[in-house]
């Protein structure tokens, strides 16, 4: 073609949780039966939404209302709701103008990054969400800018490597963070969110936090949302429903937003993310009429218990297997339904092996794992022996090495086969080692 029409960005949108997929489906073709570790979708994995919540759901599609356009930032009803639980927490007050909806939080974060002026970069965690840590270096043509989470530290924030780096970088203009986080399951008390929240006043920058796990909180954590510690810092909290009814398929998600009134260039700059939904015309309407009779029922806040609780002791089930194994390390997720696995430091090599019976399954894996990174290559060859498929913790913007597994197997007598193959695997993988 006579002109390029490639964007500067297009080499950094990988996503590692979804393109082990392909691989997992070529084995599959190949007689391998997979069990998939690798996407947090609890209802692929078996959790069945309570009735309540999908007879809500039925009677609102009996509605013709509920097939129209609605506003484009959103119901209006809806948004009023959302501002209302928002201001019952205390701190920052928001009102229905504050809120904007999208279709799931992949569209919203596509626009916060996408409509961010390319000189302006956003400092997020590592190991990093691939959504986010994608749409950051698309946006600006360059990797990724992260901050260290320290797995010695129960995966917090390193502050002072944080700080560094925003200190003397001055082209970063905002600082995210995933409370609860993924892919670690950690979650930060509210001092650790005034800590990163004041370095954000101190240097003038802006926060994005990611909540969608805010209520899946156990193990004795505790915590806070944005709102409560944002103070005078413009900043923005990013919601949704995937996760919580859970719904992952309604693809509705929302972002909460604070101070837009005290900065000029701020509120601009959501102006311009407001109006690019406005294109669009509205997000999905179905799931917005939802949300107030769902999250308004009584029994809407024993539902979020019963789940925080289940995950508790499924993280508890993983830690307890996994914590035994040679080689690796792991802290127990307390929030969100991941857990990070990290090999101990020189414990992979390049030439490390399972054993795999099938000769063709053998072969595809031994043409795949040339080059790779060593965490990615236990993964391949732990998908060919055994068909679980977790996703390499390199792919989350890291350079640790690792994998992510989540806690959402629904098959009680399943899920402890899955942590004792992960774990026999892994020393059986170690071992191998010429």
């Amino acid at each position: 073609m006579r002109r390029d029409i490639v964007h500067v960005g297009s080499g950094k949108l990988t996503y590692e949780i979804r393109e082990i997929v392909a691989v997992a489906h070529d084995l599959r073709q190949l007689g391998v039966e997979i069990t998939w570790e690798n996407i947090g979708d609890p209802i692929q994995k078996g959790e069945v939404v309570p009735q309540w919540i999908k007879d809500i759901v039925h009677d609102l599609v009996a509605d013709d209302v509920t097939y129209g356009y609605v506003a484009t930032p959103g119901i209006q009803e809806t948004r009023e709701f959302l501002a209302a639980q928002v201001n019952e927490r205390g701190g920052y007050k928001i009102c229905a103008n504050d809120i904007l909806f999208f279709n799931g939080l992949g569209d919203a974060v596509a626009k916060i990054f996408g409509f961010l002026k390319r000189e302006a970069r956003v400092i997020g965690p590592s190991p990093a969400y691939s959504t986010h840590s994608s749409a950051e270096a698309a946006h600006s043509g360059y990797e990724h800018l992260t901050y260290e989470l320290d797995p010695n530290n129960g995966w917090m924030p390193d502050l002072v490597d944080l700080e560094n780096k925003v200190k003397y970088n001055d082209s970063i203009a905002g600082i995210l963070l995933i409370n609860p986080d993924n892919p670690t399951g950690a979650v930060y008390p509210k001092e650790m969110l005034e800590a990163i929240v004041a370095i954000a006043r101190r240097y003038d920058l802006f926060v994005i936090c990611d909540e969608i796990y805010a209520h899946i909180v156990y193990n004795g954590a505790q915590t806070c949302h944005l709102s409560e510690v944002i103070g005078d810092v413009p900043g923005m909290a990013l919601r949704g429903i995937s996760k919580e009814y859970p719904w992952p398929g309604s693809r509705c998600g929302w972002i909460e937003i604070f101070n837009q009134d005290r900065f000029p260039m701020f509120a601009t700059y959501i102006k311009t993310i407001r109006d690019a939904k406005m294109l669009e015309v509205c997000s999905t309407s179905l799931p917005q009429f939802s949300i107030p009779k769902v999250m308004g029922d009584p029994r809407y806040r024993a539902h979020l218990d019963a789940r925080a609780k289940m995950f508790e002791m499924r993280s508890n089930e993983a830690y307890e297997a996994l914590s035994q194994v040679k080689g690796i390390s792991v802290v127990a997720a307390r929030g969100a339904f991941y857990m990070t696995v990290l090999f101990d430091e020189h414990a992979l090599n390049a030439q490390q092996t399972l054993p795999i019976e099938n000769p063709e399954v053998r072969a595809y894996v031994e043409n795949k794992v040339k080059g790779v990174e060593v965490d990615k290559r236990f993964v391949y060859y732990l998908l060919g022996a055994t068909g679980i498929c977790v996703v390499p913790l390199t792919g989350f913007c890291c350079k640790k090495q690792g994998f992510r597994i989540t806690l959402l197997e629904t098959d009680d007598q399943k899920r402890p086969w899955i942590w004792k193959t992960i774990g026999e695997s892994i020393e059986r993988y170690i071992a191998s080692a010429p």
